[in-house]
């Protein structure tokens, strides 16, 4: 089975000022944030460009459109910055840019690592509103860092962990995780990634090897959003407007 999402687009947009509604706090470094910012043509795998004047502007993936979220870890200036907003506070946006993931198939698999959870939840909500049977293999270094276990399991999905120490589910990678799955008899007709460029290259390794439809959320540094400035570029290939989301058949 095959369902289209919205048609790929990259409209470029003025900035839109919006206000803090809610932060929610996912572990010790990483918050989720509700803005009263409705993108109801916005899909899974799309970002936007958040900006803080005075400050800078990055790129945040949508962990959900109506209303917009998302998911922010502090690891530097912009990200400590947004993690010092309270409900209430303003964050201008524009966007939605790039291509996003196209729902393809009955059985699907989704594999993150660190944030790269936040997309593949919303893309979750999708699958299953259309019937696909959906299973997340989540990552992380240790049992600290993990994300959205709760939150993919209150979808009803089943969730795989595994941590690089041991500390919280399986011992070891997401890649461990995903080949015990894709050597299931039932099959896996896609596979769905988003995290570390390192655990990007794995899973498309092993789906081309085993011969199952991938598609790659891969991140970059970026300053316009729209293929102007080439700051993403990638191999050729500009992430904001040729990506963030690869798709690769085998």
């Amino acid at each position: 089975m095959s369902v289209a999402l919205p048609p790929d687009m990259c409209t470029p947009v003025l900035h839109r000022a919006a206000r803090v509604l809610d932060v929610v706090e996912e572990n010790y470094r990483t918050r989720t944030f509700t803005v009263d910012l409705r993108l109801p043509d916005a899909y899974p795998g799309q970002f936007v460009m958040v900006w803080l004047p005075g400050i800078n502007e990055k790129p945040l993936s949508l962990m959900d459109n109506d209303p917009v979220r998302f998911t922010v870890a502090a690891i530097g200036p912009f990200t400590r910055a947004m993690h010092d907003l309270k409900a209430g506070d303003k964050v201008w946006v524009r966007g939605p840019f790039g291509h996003g993931y196209t729902l393809e198939g009955k059985r699907v698999v989704l594999v993150g690592g660190g944030y790269g959870v936040a997309p593949l939840h919303f893309l979750a909500r999708r699958a299953l509103e259309q019937g696909m049977e959906v299973t997340a293999i989540i990552g992380a270094r240790t049992a600290a860092d993990l994300l959205f276990e709760e939150r993919f399991r209150s979808l009803g999905v089943p969730v795989l962990l595994t941590t690089d120490d041991g500390s919280y589910g399986r011992r070891g990678v997401v890649t461990d995780a995903l080949a015990s799955l894709l050597g299931d008899s039932t099959g896996v007709d896609t596979v769905y990634a988003c995290g570390p460029e390192p655990m990007l290259e794995a899973v498309r390794a092993m789906c081309v090897e085993r011969r199952v439809s991938v598609q790659l959320s891969w991140a970059r540094v970026m300053r316009c959003g729209m293929g102007i400035c080439g700051t993403c570029a990638r191999d050729g290939w500009l992430v904001c407007r040729d990506g963030p989301v690869e798709r690769v058949y085998t």
